[in-house]
């Protein structure tokens, strides 16, 4: 990988700087969109409000500058919330600063090796179920500040959920409920209707004027300092790193697969665009080592705010950077506003984003589409929710590879073929013919020769009798791995014990290669290799008196 080509380059702002009032607009519009969002994950982070702003901040600008999409919008997102809950519970807040340094360091390490385009092979029903599961897992992150309940007991979300609503019944308190209620409503009919205006702030904003009511008890989301933090690697214990290499692996395999997807995303909402997958996980890498700096969580490209950034008229990277900067402008300007939000207005915005991540066409068209399909994607939804994310994709990409074995190794075909059919000597006497038919039989084999269907050809070519010579057609094998040459190795092995020519026509160098290396060609070795199967046929004509009269 040229290193050089992940780098910015004065094309990526040249658009920018002769026409910038498009990227200004909808930068301006993404921030006032990103500001709930941000506020919202920071708190379900662990972190709290503060973290989400310092990562929508710092993450946001250097992605812009560095990542492999023009219109990408950075910052924290739902699914990495889910990832990070566990991690702030078993290694606290410095564990998940540094957790998001190494990852970034890891999606450096990915670019500069060029692992960014296997995203594409990502199945789609594992997609469509962990897209789900996040949105149930972040729907019930949100009960307990929907509830207005501040402690709720429980290591998984659900635990955690179904503790507060225990605690609600023992001890109702309608206003956040009312509160969440009203912002999700107000979200979702305003993004249905005028999808480009930001409902969210609006709603919010409505929502904190309504608790500095006499008598309304809603708690608010805390004190943000005025600015972000000095930057520092306090938080970073060497002693520790080795601990938090396995959450840190998972954490940025999250981001770039979240990362790609959205990118993927957004060149389909633009017309005429592509994304360089290497520089973006670049860019989400120095984004991801550059937040905990700032006391920032890990990021990754947000699909909700890069749709946001494409529908409002961005153009280039200038609309994202811009997001970043109104964004700081408000830490910096207006942090005492920001820290009296009420937390139930903020879960109802989460609880909106959660209803508009599910793609119920999308669900619903791979249910229909086949069993399998329909099992990948409940088992990788069921285990989201129930575990997390990480496994649930190892899960669901487990069981997507192997069905598509299963499916290939059905193609797979061992076929008896006519003698004559590709014979040009078919003037031979009737009784000639029927007894070379009897003592000749040619098989030809079709599709991949691999370890998903190679035993079955053992099963078929070994109980061959009756024969003196086995012609087998190799021309219409298409993928031979050392597992299928090692099994017809045995095959012919035990075909030649009992006395049976086997003759090969049609081989691939590449097959022939690695047939002689395992030791699987026919023992007449050369001579017993042919280009083309009349040639075998014919071969095998000239043995047949011979072994005949030898006999069984």
């Amino acid at each position: 990988m040229n290193a050089r080509a992940l780098l910015p380059s004065v094309q990526d702002w040249k658009p920018a700087v002769t026409a910038p009032g498009a990227d200004l607009l909808a930068g301006l519009v993404v921030a006032l969109v990103a500001l709930p969002l941000a506020l919202g994950f920071g708190i379900s982070s662990g972190l709290g409000a503060a973290a989400g702003l310092a990562t929508a901040v710092v993450a946001g600008a250097v992605a812009a500058v560095f990542g492999g999409s023009r219109f990408q919008v950075s910052g924290p997102t739902g699914a990495m919330t889910v990832v990070l809950v566990p991690i702030v519970h078993q290694h606290g807040a410095s564990g998940v600063l540094a957790v998001g340094l190494l990852a970034g360091i890891v999606l450096v390490a990915l670019a500069i090796a060029g692992v960014g385009r296997a995203v594409r092979y990502m199945p789609a029903p594992v997609i469509e179920g962990f897209t789900a599961g996040i949105a149930a897992v972040i729907a019930l992150q949100q009960v307990p500040a929907a509830l207005g309940i501040a402690h709720a007991g429980g290591e998984k979300v659900w635990q955690s959920a179904a503790d507060a609503a225990r605690q609600f019944a023992a001890d109702p308190r309608p206003a956040p409920v009312v509160t969440a209620a009203a912002v999700a409503a107000v979200v979702l009919a305003g993004g249905r209707f005028a999808p480009r205006l930001p409902f969210a702030l609006l709603a919010v904003i409505a929502a904190t004027v309504a608790a500095r009511l006499p008598h309304v008890d809603l708690a608010t989301i805390g004190a943000i300092p005025a600015g972000l933090p000095t930057p520092s690697l306090d938080f970073l214990d060497p002693g520790a790193v080795g601990g938090l290499l396995a959450p840190a692996l998972a954490v940025a395999a999250l981001a770039a697969l979240e990362s790609l997807l959205s990118a993927t995303a957004a060149d389909a909402m633009a017309v005429g665009t592509r994304h360089d997958p290497d520089r973006e996980l670049l860019g989400q890498g120095l984004a991801n080592i550059a937040a905990p700096l700032f006391g920032g969580v890990p990021a990754t490209g947000a699909i909700a705010r890069t749709a946001v950034n494409v529908r409002s008229g961005a153009r280039t990277r200038l609309a994202a950077l811009t997001h970043a900067v109104v964004l700081a402008a408000i830490v910096f300007l207006a942090a005492p506003l920001v820290a009296g939000i009420p937390t139930a207005a903020l879960a109802g915005v989460l609880l909106a984003t959660t209803v508009r991540m599910v793609e119920t066409a999308s669900l619903s068209a791979i249910a229909r589409s086949s069993r399998g399909d329909a099992a990948i994607m409940i088992v990788t939804f069921a285990v989201t929710v129930a575990l997390d994310l990480v496994s649930a994709v190892a899960v669901g990409v487990g069981i997507a590879v192997l069905l598509a074995l299963r499916a290939v190794a059905e193609e797979a075909r061992l076929r008896q073929i006519p003698l004559g059919r590709d014979d040009p000597d078919t003037a031979h006497v009737g009784e000639e013919h029927r007894l070379l038919h009897d003592r000749i039989v040619a098989y030809r084999l079709d599709g991949p020769l691999f370890f998903g269907a190679a035993h079955r050809f053992l099963l078929e070519l070994a109980e061959v009798s009756g024969v003196h010579v086995v012609v087998l057609r190799m021309s219409h094998v298409t993928v031979l791995d050392t597992t299928g040459a090692l099994v017809l190795r045995d095959a012919v092995r035990k075909l030649e014990h009992r006395h049976i020519v086997v003759l090969m026509s049609g081989l691939r160098p590449e097959h022939r290669r690695r047939l002689a290396t395992v030791g699987a060609l026919p023992a007449g070795g050369r001579a017993h290799l042919f280009e083309h199967t009349p040639d075998a046929i014919a071969r095998a004509r000239d043995l047949v008196p011979s072994l005949t009269r030898r006999g069984p």
